[in-house]
């Protein structure tokens, strides 16, 4: 990468919320994103991209301190990583100690105590955390049912102009990013503004008119919604905060293996696919007032999700799992003179480009979250920070990700099997409870840690100690090997002992990547 290519740039650092790679540019056929396709067309797309951990605190952490969840030690949302585990600097606090001014728009870091109940400020941001006054009545009863009153439910599309203030809060958050990038433009001092939309999380509280993209004879079910037959009990996650939805307690659905009806599953998807695309208009609202304001060419946008979500997939809805439906993510990164060049004042920067036509900005080899942190610095003009020692709890500014700037500089030459991304989940016990999917950190019994390479899927589910973050690698709770090439959706546990030798074998010969538990 040339000097001039890596001089420094503003940052726009856009991240949804539970979104899986439904989306076109990801070969989504049915889900309608024209606003973030147009984006991948012009930008390096990271087809493989992992979360560390499929839920939201724990992973905000993780991608934002580019530290792994046994080094942040947050595996719930109860803790903050500056007082629980290390001083760490964040991402916007690295680009502020650079001169940036760095701003949070909506949900960036997880608010509460996993953030000191500032969002990190003011240690990450020039200014306070901005926060969409609307979202108080996110999870109110807000949503119209049959009978004509407002109850709590999953399925909540509704009309705008009858919610409180006119508006969502995502509608709020874009509202603000767009003053904000207006003030920069004037400003001219060098800006890094993180935006955090909400949905596609649940409620699905979105304008009802986008429900219209999605006729339900159109929707189909998961291609495998039945619980895989040989799934070990420990790494099934019972959804629990979907059940609790007034409209989902209506089907009484038995705990923790029932099925939801297929036209109430039909439904979710719906809305969910619905949610995507209106999460979509607000990314085209930020991506036109860069345009307008002549900022295109000076800003790096960053494209992201803190985690997936479950559609039905082996039986499970939402995220807290270990499979692919809920550990990847899409990762997009658009870099001015990089993945795209200056245009004429005539054209505009993001006309739609058939992804698949751009073949030479497509990454299929895996990537983690934890390499966001180094990348978006190198590629901003800053460096990246060095790789952290084994033990880094002293190490303020160090990387336990990789800086992916090579593949800006190098088309990929193939599979490279060696690349391996890690992700890991907590669970209370050996079978499904009510904890199962969000255990606070002193009830966490068992520890699952993944690895996802190009030919599969590998997770040991192995006996954990809360109180000093020790795990037992003898102590063995279940085991998971689903082979990529004929079981793309994870479906047939082939697990067994004589295959985990065998992979043990295997890893043997890799270089040390990620944990060293393999």
């Amino acid at each position: 990468l040339s000097e001039s290519s890596l001089r420094r740039k503003n940052v726009l650092f856009i991240v949804a919320d539970d979104l899986r790679t439904s989306l076109g540019c990801y070969g989504d056929p049915l889900v309608k994103s024209p606003n973030i396709d147009q984006l991948a067309s012009k930008s390096q797309v990271f087809l493989n991209a992992y979360a560390q951990q499929a839920v939201c605190a724990p992973s905000r952490t993780s991608m934002l301190t580019s530290r792994r969840p046994d080094t942040t030690r947050l595996y719930d949302f109860k803790s903050y990583w500056r007082v629980h585990s290390g001083n760490y600097t964040t991402l916007p606090q690295h680009f502020k100690s650079h001169g940036y001014t760095t701003m949070s728009v909506g949900k960036v870091f997880h608010p509460g105590i996993a953030s000191n109940h500032s969002d990190d400020y003011p240690y990450s941001w020039s200014i306070p955390a901005y926060h969409p006054a609307s979202f108080r009545f996110e999870n109110q009863k807000m949503c119209k049912g049959k009978d004509g009153d407002l109850h709590a439910n999953l399925l909540c599309a509704v009309n705008v102009s009858e919610q409180p203030g006119g508006t969502l809060p995502d509608l709020e958050s874009a509202d603000e990013a767009v003053r904000l990038l207006k003030s920069r433009a004037v400003d001219g001092a060098p800006f890094f503004l993180a935006v955090g939309f909400h949905k596609p999380h649940i409620p699905f509280r979105i304008p009802q008119e986008y429900l219209s993209l999605y006729p339900l004879d159109k929707i189909i079910l998961a291609p495998d919604p039945d619980v895989p037959k040989l799934l070990p009990p420990v790494a099934y996650n019972p959804w629990t905060d979907v059940r609790k939805r007034d409209d989902v307690q209506k089907l009484n659905v038995s705990f923790p293996y029932g099925r939801i009806p297929d036209d109430f599953q039909l439904r979710i998807r719906q809305h969910y696919y619905a949610a995507v695309s209106y999460m979509d208009a607000q990314v085209g609202r930020l991506l036109s007032t860069l345009d307008d304001l002549s900022l295109t060419d000076s800003t790096m946008v960053v494209f992201t999700s803190d985690h997936g979500w479950s559609l039905g997939e082996h039986g499970e809805w939402a995220k807290y799992s270990n499979f692919d439906v809920a550990t990847r993510v899409p990762l997009i990164m658009f870099v001015p003179g990089v993945t795209t060049y200056h245009n004429w004042l005539w054209e505009s920067t993001f006309p739609f480009i058939d992804v698949f036509s751009q073949s030479e900005q497509i990454v299929r080899n895996m990537v983690e979250l934890v390499d966001v942190f180094p990348t978006v610095s190198y590629m901003s003009g800053l460096g990246a920070p060095e790789y952290c020692p084994d033990v880094s709890l002293q190490v303020e500014l160090c990387t336990e990700g990789d800086n992916l700037a090579r593949t800006f500089r190098y088309k990929e030459r193939g599979k490279n099997p060696e690349l391996i991304a890690f992700s890991q989940y907590p669970r209370p016990a050996d079978t499904p409870q009510e904890n199962s999917d969000l255990p606070d950190l002193k009830d966490i019994k068992v520890m699952g840690y993944s690895l996802r390479s190009w030919d599969y899927r590998y997770t040991l589910w192995l006996g954990f100690n809360p109180r000093d973050f020790q795990v037992n690698t003898s102590d063995v709770h279940g085991g998971e090997l689903y082979m990529m090439e004929d079981d793309p959706g994870q479906d047939t546990n082939i697990y067994s002992d004589a295959l985990h030798r065998m992979v043990m074998g295997k890893m043997e010969s890799l270089p040390q990547v990620g944990f060293s538990l393999f």
